[in-house]
């Protein structure tokens, strides 16, 4: 089953904010394989499949670094189409010097890795939902080992290039100031089930029994304060519902919670209670 197409709400699209936009594009092009899909004086839509952008980079005239102990961008979420592909971006990373952390969380096996200013990202592949386990209505996740000496068997004689086209965003996990109500807000206003409690500060949800389309944690300080406007991280992140009429019923949903909603030339946003920046799309 695809996860990340209609009517399944998935996260389409992240924005995030650089201190120096060349830089950020010599990496996130050279070492890890996007496309330039255009490019501004001061913004870039990166591209996988030469048609769509899944990230784009911003440098705000007054940008200052990554703010720590905020609410925010804990990690997005590559999913790469194939095991092959996790392996080869390994042989990637290892033959460019680039530092990385690695999971195996029963659902996925994934590696872990900074931007050159600090935003973290996640590049996973999913094991098959056949393999996933599910008991009153939660997913088994855990944070264990990779076997990085199985993985490796897959490394194929093709050097690692560019993302494969396939490649998409799987998910966003998020820094947020508590889990009351954002767990209102993401359930009963946008429309997401929980599908796993991770202890009492993280919390995992999804459409269609997805392992996870949004993550939120508190391990930056429960009442952690959100980040300047102007410093590095997350600018938004873009929602995508199977139909206008799913839009607009999570459109009412929110404002019945007390939530603001925009709309501006047709895009809708509304911001989380913890300040971060959600766009509504189709």
């Amino acid at each position: 089953m695809n996860f990340h197409t209609k009517p399944i709400q998935f996260v389409g699209h992240v924005k995030i904010k650089v201190e120096k936009l060349e830089r950020a594009i010599n990496f996130y092009k050279d070492v890890l394989g996007f496309g330039i899909l255009e490019k501004m004086k001061r913004e870039v839509k990166l591209t996988t499949d030469g048609k769509t952008s899944i990230l784009s980079l911003v440098q705000p005239e007054d940008i200052i670094p990554k703010q720590g102990r905020t609410t925010g961008l804990y990690h997005f979420a590559i999913l790469l189409p194939t095991k092959a592909d996790l392996a080869n971006i390994v042989v990637r990373l290892t033959e460019n010097n680039i530092r990385f952390g690695a999971s195996d969380h029963l659902v996925s096996e994934a590696i872990y890795l900074h931007d050159p200013d600090g935003n973290e990202i996640e590049i996973y592949i999913d094991r098959s939902p056949s393999e996933w386990r599910w008991e009153h209505d939660e997913v088994a996740m855990a944070v264990v080992p990779l076997n990085f000496e199985q993985l490796l068997t897959h490394v194929t004689p093709e050097k690692w290039k560019a993302m494969p086209k396939e490649t998409i965003m799987g998910h966003i996990h998020l820094h947020v100031s508590e889990l009351k109500k954002t767990e209102v807000f993401y359930v009963n206003g946008l429309g997401f089930d929980v599908v796993n409690r991770f202890g009492r500060q993280a919390l995992f949800l999804s459409s269609g029994k997805y392992h996870h389309h949004i993550g939120v944690n508190t391990w930056n300080g429960e009442g952690a304060p959100p980040p300047s406007t102007n410093s590095v991280g997350l600018e938004h992140f873009t929602l995508v519902f199977g139909s206008e009429e799913d839009r607009m019923k999570v459109v009412t949903n929110i404002k019945e919670l007390g939530a603001d909603v925009t709309e501006v030339n047709g895009t809708y946003i509304t911001f989380d209670p913890s300040g971060i920046k959600i766009v509504l799309s189709i």
